[in-house]
């Protein structure tokens, strides 16, 4: 998959606001909104925040990924924050996450959904990347970053 069909640079938000989990998860939706492909917002949030209460998404490296299946979508829909300071999202490593890629997808299509978060993860193994993301300026050149 070919994150670049779908990110795109008004789904990207630098300087994320939230001093919380549910604050980012509200920021990251309104971004996702963006898109003109989320139907509910309310829905949509609600099957973050649902997936997040059957364990977080806070991965390693300052990285969170926070995903819902949802009917207020009928494709893939992602997103990417990244927040001044460090932010609480429960992280296997018990650090504070500030890069956010969020992901809604319909509940009858796991391949896409699957496919994004793999290529993604595959992206931050590299510290060089990470730090990059974290410094970038402008939408366009966090997208640049991420580009394979």
């Amino acid at each position: 998959m070919d994150l670049m069909t779908v990110l795109k640079p008004e789904l990207v938000a630098l300087h994320l606001s939230g001093e919380n989990k549910d604050q980012i998860i509200d920021e990251l939706v309104n971004v996702a909104m963006k898109s003109g492909k989320v139907r509910d917002k309310a829905e949509a949030k609600a099957s973050v925040l649902e997936r997040e209460g059957r364990m977080s998404t806070g991965m390693k490296h300052g990285i969170a990924i926070p995903h819902g299946k949802t009917q207020a979508v009928s494709e893939l829909v992602a997103c990417v924050g990244v927040s001044d300071r460090e932010v609480d999202f429960e992280a296997l490593d018990r650090k504070g996450c500030r890069i956010f890629i969020m992901t809604l997808s319909p509940p009858d299509k796991t391949g896409p959904h699957l496919q994004f978060l793999a290529e993604v993860s595959m992206l931050f193994r590299s510290e060089e990347k990470r730090q990059a993301i974290l410094k970038a300026k402008s939408p366009e050149e966090l997208l640049a970053i991420l580009k394979p």
